[in-house]
């Protein structure tokens, strides 16, 4: 797969009269800057999905600029260690464990994981420039180094939210940019929904939104179409008799008396999600199902969020509250081939908030460790990087 190095990012345009369109492009495919005309963003956008060399001929001619807008970096980072860590006790049951790596003095951005459930990993520090960012990873209720492990008391989308303010007050940050993938997108529109005035931009990536029907493909039988082989096995830890709720079934069995029952649970659930996070299959995601002591925290933690419907007042409620959030910089990533998030749901999403930036990568799925996605998440924190130097649009 291609990283897609060596195009230059198209800025946003701005009209004297319009507010600010965001440029939408693929991972292979640059649109020229374009003024906003009816029709002439969707002209432009088909001629791309039919495979067309150049959309150049369907827009109007480039807006001068006197600004230089700097080509952006769309390579991982090198690895490097946290300068500090810790743990912060977020209530009397849950401790939290946090890191953070780079310029202590930089711009802070903190990185929400996935699952819920997922944890944190040291790849994570690698889409940020370590000279311009004050790097903060922290493990949500439950997961990977926070304690209690697994526990789903007192754990909900709220519970999380709170403390992602906590963990803020505590390192002392006035506001700070987010950057959230699949639940981690989920968690960051609730959070800065909820805190708006403390966020000074967005990168989203693989977009869940947590409604039924985003459920039901991937956990009741839709996405089984694409993944049959990986499906059965999933399927079949459920006695016939159970199969009218999956989720359900495997709530009753993640929630035993009998850990055995679920250990076994938890690895057929973890095994499912990491046998389709890719668009080709990747042997080393798809052996964290093996791991049970992972498994049991992603699984149960998914699990109960999932029954739960994300806590959340409404089945569109992070749709609904978008006004909220429509004047922050934010940039969507989807792959187009997410199975576990499907496109729909940054389509929706794209179509609430037009103000933000939507990149499609065309040979993508899930993961954020897909070259096309890395590319593009990278980039995306090189732009908001240049917007705060007042090197950007």
């Amino acid at each position: 797969m291609s990283l897609g190095l060596g195009f230059s990012c198209k800025p946003f345009i701005r009209s004297p009269t319009l507010p600010l369109i965001p440029v939408h492009i693929s991972s292979h495919t640059l649109s020229p800057p374009f003024p906003f005309f009816p029709g002439r963003r969707n002209l432009v956008l088909r001629a791309q999905n039919l495979g067309l060399k150049s959309a150049q001929q369907l827009s109007a001619p480039p807006m001068e600029s006197n600004n230089e807008i700097p080509e952006l970096n769309r390579n991982l980072y090198p690895d490097i260690e946290p300068y500090s860590t810790g743990l912060l006790k977020v209530s009397d049951l849950h401790t939290i464990y946090w890191e953070q790596s780079g310029n202590p003095n930089g711009h802070p951005v903190v990185f929400l994981h996935g699952g819920p459930g997922g944890g944190t990993s040291p790849i994570n520090r690698k889409f940020f420039d370590p000279e311009f960012y004050r790097i903060i990873l922290f493990d949500q209720r439950g997961a990977g180094k926070s304690t209690p492990h697994a526990c789903l008391e007192e754990n909900t989308t709220w519970d999380l939210v709170e403390d992602i303010e906590k963990l803020r007050e505590h390192l002392e940050i006035p506001e700070w940019q987010v950057f959230g993938g699949s639940w981690g997108s989920t968690l960051a529109l609730a959070y800065s929904q909820s805190h708006p005035d403390k966020v000074t931009g967005i990168v989203l990536r693989g977009i869940f939104l947590l409604r039924k029907k985003e459920i039901d493909w991937f956990y009741e039988g839709g996405a089984a179409a694409i993944y049959p082989d990986a499906w059965e096995p999933f399927r079949d830890l459920i006695p016939e008799n159970e199969r009218g709720s999956l989720i359900n079934a495997y709530w009753k069995r993640l929630n035993s008396d009998d850990l055995e029952t679920q250990y076994a649970a938890a690895r057929a659930w973890t095994k499912w999600e990491m046998m389709t996070a890719h668009l080709l299959p990747n042997e080393e995601t798809a052996k964290k199902g093996d791991d049970d002591k992972f498994s049991l925290a992603f699984a149960r933690i998914e699990n109960h969020y999932f029954v739960n419907k994300g806590f959340f007042s409404s089945d569109s409620f992070l749709l609904d509250n978008v006004e909220k959030i429509r004047h922050i910089n934010t940039i969507i990533v989807q792959g187009r081939y997410d199975v576990c998030c499907p496109m729909m749901s940054a389509w929706d999403l794209h179509k609430a908030w037009p103000e933000a930036e939507l990149k499609v990568v065309a040979d993508a799925g899930h993961s954020a460790n897909e070259p096309g996605i890395a590319a593009e998440l990278v980039a995306g924190n090189e732009k908001l990087k240049n917007i705060i130097k007042g090197n950007g649009p």
